[in-house]
């Protein structure tokens, strides 16, 4: 399996899985539309020697002629943003649900052998938490009354907190934005499709993925490049609740190496797996350390003490089957890749747009 098309291989994850797999031996395609909100003026950003089809996955004829002579692909093309998804409903759906359909339609008559979508952490609404006996709590979920009055935390029936805890593929799915809803129906597609058709389909639930080269104009992108977005303009970031949130922050890097050993693993066909780094961050402290990366540590965060509509309280990978599928171990942790991403962000042009997404927010009454 040699040739491989990778949809959205322009953006953020896709230059990252281009690059390592024209490093393992491997000829690429990419298929991109290459949207502004994402992109900007980034078509040179194409690696040399990659073939460049630009056109929207839900192009019939573009992603027929995309397919043609290719053994694999991986399915990056998406749009991605919770807050955003909560109004522009049609635009995701449409691109994330209606897009992956028109690929696997078109894949029908192909000899592929191999797809891996990217799904998202997302799907599992809030994370696996347990209550004080030890017992699991696989469906929890904040009520909109604690959340107005700013009781962040989960807690069990009889009131006593519970304690998140590293989330498996077990968990069943809550999905709490619209965003987590076209990400699982693009999973579900993409592994019906290929038990129906006999091929090996895997998808990869990724966490909160960071690293230079993330669209740092785009507020509706990860957590990590809106706080460096905030931070280069001389802005505090912006966290909302109370910033002890938690979350799982994977590199760009391990990501990308994901997705190459999910195309090469046999093992891993008809499997949802999660890819993180499995450990846990505050939200807050994260943007401490970002500050003090980029030489700024007087901008301390903005805790706004309000939250958003679709957003989760916690929610971290436990990454043993990717460990055991995939043989996929993390290498870049959070705290030593900061200077990096830091060093990138200097030479890199941010318009901050935070308070035009939290005014969009506002308005249709998604931020309490």
């Amino acid at each position: 399996m040699k040739q491989i098309l990778v949809t959205g291989g322009c953006g953020f994850i896709g230059r990252y899985v281009t690059e390592e797999l024209l490093q393992e031996g491997y000829s690429v395609r990419i298929l991109d539309s290459f949207i502004d909100q994402v992109h900007g003026d980034s078509a040179a950003a194409v690696p040399a020697g990659v073939d460049l089809i630009r056109a929207d996955v839900r192009d019939k004829g573009a992603v027929k002629e995309a397919l043609n002579d290719i053994d694999g692909v991986i399915h990056l093309a998406a749009e991605v943003g919770v807050g955003q998804s909560m109004y522009e409903i049609a635009r995701y759906v449409g691109g994330n649900d209606l897009g992956t359909a028109v690929l696997l339609e078109a894949m029908i008559d192909t000899p592929i052998k191999r797809i891996v979508v990217a799904s998202s952490m997302s799907v599992y609404g809030e994370g696996l938490y347990q209550s004080q006996d030890g017992t699991n709590s696989a469906s929890s979920r904040r009520r909109s009354a604690d959340i107005k009055a700013g009781r962040w935390d989960l807690t069990a029936p009889d009131g006593t907190r519970l304690t998140p805890v590293e989330t498996d593929e077990q968990k069943p799915v809550d999905l709490a934005s619209i965003y987590a809803l076209t990400k699982y129906a693009q999973e579900r597609a993409v592994l019906i499709f290929g038990e129906a058709y006999g091929v090996d389909a895997v998808a990869l639930r990724l966490f909160n993925v960071f690293g230079p080269g993330q669209a740092l104009s785009n507020p509706y992108t990860g957590v990590l490049a809106n706080f460096a977005s905030r931070l280069i303009n001389g802005q505090p970031p912006m966290i909302f609740e109370d910033g002890q949130q938690k979350r799982d922050f994977v590199h760009v890097r391990d990501v990308a190496r994901a997705f190459r050993l999910a195309l090469e693993q046999r093992s891993a066909a008809g499997h949802v797996i999660n890819v993180g780094s499995g450990n846990a961050y505050a939200i807050a402290d994260v943007a401490t350390m970002l500050a003090n990366a980029m030489g700024v540590p007087h901008l301390s965060p903005d805790i706004m003490n309000k939250a958003r509509s679709g957003d989760i309280r916690n929610c971290f990978a436990d990454i043993s089957k990717a460990r055991e599928l995939l043989g996929f171990e993390p290498r870049f942790r959070l705290e030593d890749s900061l200077d990096e991403l830091a060093d990138w962000v200097r030479q890199a042009q941010a318009v901050d747009r935070g308070a035009e997404m939290k005014r969009q927010l506002e308005e249709r009454g998604l931020v309490s």
